[in-house]
């Protein structure tokens, strides 16, 4: 551990939050007005601290966007890697995997890829951190269509045809009933693997879809 980690990990004095409070303010000034709506000093009134409590835990107003990519990347970029590595007997189960991951904003959080999207834009460093992770996203999927014997260039398409539509619809915001694209279930499947899925398979997910619209966190 380091002296800047020694220090933020012992606060004393006036501070007041932690620097996840910090952070948590920053998400949300992220998703409710963009990049230009994190600024220090409101986030202070906002958790009722003196600036002196951010400089505890952050350099800069710079190391706390940092902060906010590192959280993104941690959060959205390795649910999909993750869900495209869990283990699954068929080619259908391993996609619907990936689309547990995308029904549950525990998992990936659209509002927040949607930020860094827009952020992007007008910032190259990071849009080059946004490529990277898109990258990595489309690479952990190439290697989930490979994994079930799809040739290279195949696999590769199939990946991309998952993740792009996938920020499509989200973008689309249709806003439909959970139920209504339960029904397109196993049509989305054979649509994205060339392949019917099992029944079981289908009622897995639709169950997962369920108990998030819910309000569970199931696994």
């Amino acid at each position: 551990m380091n002296a800047t980690q020694d220090k933020a990990a012992e606060p004393t004095g006036n501070v007041k939050v932690t620097r996840q409070d910090w952070l948590d303010a920053a998400l949300a000034a992220l998703l409710k007005s963009g990049v230009e709506g994190v600024k220090i000093q409101p986030l202070g009134v906002q958790l009722q601290v003196s600036r002196s409590s951010f400089y505890w835990y952050f350099t800069s107003r710079k190391d706390l966007l940092r902060a906010l990519l590192e959280h993104w990347q941690r959060t959205n970029t390795a649910a999909i890697v993750a869900m495209a590595e869990r283990p699954a007997q068929t080619i259908t189960e391993a996609v619907g995997n990936v689309f547990r991951c995308v029904i549950n904003p525990a998992l990936f959080d659209t509002r927040l890829d949607f930020a860094i999207r827009d952020w992007a834009r007008r910032a190259p460093d990071v849009r080059a951190v946004l490529q990277a992770s898109e990258a990595e996203r489309l690479e952990a999927l190439r290697a989930m269509f490979a994994r079930f014997g799809c040739p290279e260039l195949e696999a590769i398409a199939r990946a991309r045809i998952l993740y792009y539509m996938q920020i499509g619809y989200d973008d689309a915001q249709l806003n439909e009933p959970m139920e209504a694209r339960n029904r397109l279930v196993p049509s989305y499947l054979i649509g994205f693997t060339g392949q019917a899925p099992l029944q079981s398979e289908v009622d897995a997910l639709i169950a997962y879809a369920r108990a998030v619209d819910a309000g569970e966190n199931p696994k």
